[in-house]
């Protein structure tokens, strides 16, 4: 039995770090600019692979990347956490797990997160229901997995960093609806209202 690690914190990191990279069934990602994991562990798992194995591969995975995937996307207990999820559930679509969530600050209103997230309040522009909801599809998309944003605290390298950038928001929108180089697009996956929030966010809050 694998006891080096939360699948539920890992679930819910892997959704907001991984997922816009990895497809996992069970936590419905549809990333593909990385393996599907589903795919890259179901062999392992029906040859009878212990979990414990297969979490100390994806631990040195995490800890050793190759390109295009980013170093220090997380790091100590994040990672075996989401090393441990990724164990447990890949290639098993039924695997129950459910996410760790964040409750929302005392004071603030909140629409409930769709399982797997974790839903913010407040905001660098302006803050209120709009900034939140943008702000918690960029979670729950995965971005920060591949973007820096300091507003989001994140510090991913495979893509643009978005305080330098500083896109529009309709740039923004027009990126996420049909992606481009290594970002896959979200049309289809996202619905147009999500889209439009998460633009109205990034452009709001980038480079400030």
């Amino acid at each position: 039995m694998v006891t080096t690690g939360d699948t539920s914190q890992g679930k819910a990191l892997f959704v907001k770090n991984c997922g816009s990279c990895h497809m996992m069934a069970d936590a419905g990602t549809q990333g593909n600019v990385g393996p599907n994991l589903d795919d890259a562990f179901a062999s392992d798992k029906k040859q009878g692979f212990s979990l414990q194995t297969i979490r100390d591969v994806v631990r040195g995975q995490i800890a050793y990347p190759e390109k295009p995937m980013p170093a220090d996307l997380v790091r100590g207990q994040d990672a075996s956490d989401i090393a441990v999820y990724i164990a447990t559930c890949s290639a098993n679509p039924q695997c129950g797990v459910t996410a760790a969530g964040t409750p929302p600050k005392a004071g603030t209103t909140t629409s409930p997160a769709p399982s797997g997230t974790t839903t913010t309040a407040g905001g660098a522009s302006g803050g209120g229901a709009s900034t939140a909801a943008g702000k918690q599809v960029f979670e729950s998309a995965g971005c920060g997995g591949c973007h820096t944003l300091k507003d989001a605290g994140t510090t991913g390298k495979v893509g643009p960093d978005l305080d330098q950038l500083k896109p529009s928001e309709a740039a923004v929108e027009r990126q996420v609806n049909v992606g481009g180089g290594a970002m896959p697009a979200f049309k289809g996956q996202l619905s147009d209202a999500q889209i439009k929030a998460v633009a109205a966010y990034v452009s709001g809050v980038a480079g400030k």
